[in-house]
């Protein structure tokens, strides 16, 4: 064989065994009803903070400690337990995306990523004029 064929099948080696380490971190969004199927397994869950709950959070007594009650579109509920500071304006937020595993009878969460409303959501064509407004300047 020539080195060219050699470095060739090497670099396809490679790329192949790259594709299948990407493969073992995707993840898909998970309802609560699946994830407590998976219990002690990292999922994400899309849900929105229950209102309706009170949520436990006391940056005096402990900044790293939140507790609040979530609900998934299709209005399983869990607790969810983060222990972490609390997200900047998380009860505006849509919806949460929370990182982590159900462990008993709540979510240990590792990381929560909020939803923010758009801010076109009254206007749909607040887009359009904002982008004929930077055209003309």
């Amino acid at each position: 064989m020539k080195k060219t064929h050699i470095i060739a099948l090497v670099l396809i080696a490679v790329s192949i065994a790259v594709l299948i380490s990407f493969m073992g971190d995707t993840s898909t969004y998970d309802t609560i009803a699946s994830a407590r199927q998976k219990e002690g397994k990292f999922v994400h869950l899309i849900a929105k903070m229950d209102k309706t709950h009170p949520v436990d959070y006391d940056p005096v007594k402990n900044p790293n400690y939140l507790s609040f009650t979530a609900i998934d579109t299709l209005g399983n509920a869990i607790k969810v337990v983060y222990h972490n500071n609390k997200p900047t304006d998380m009860e505006k937020s849509e919806r949460l995306v929370l990182k982590g595993r159900v462990q008993g009878d709540h979510f240990e969460c590792k990381d929560i990523l909020l939803k923010c409303p758009s801010k076109y959501k009254d206007d749909p064509n607040a887009v359009q004029k904002n982008v004929n407004a930077a055209v003309l300047q």
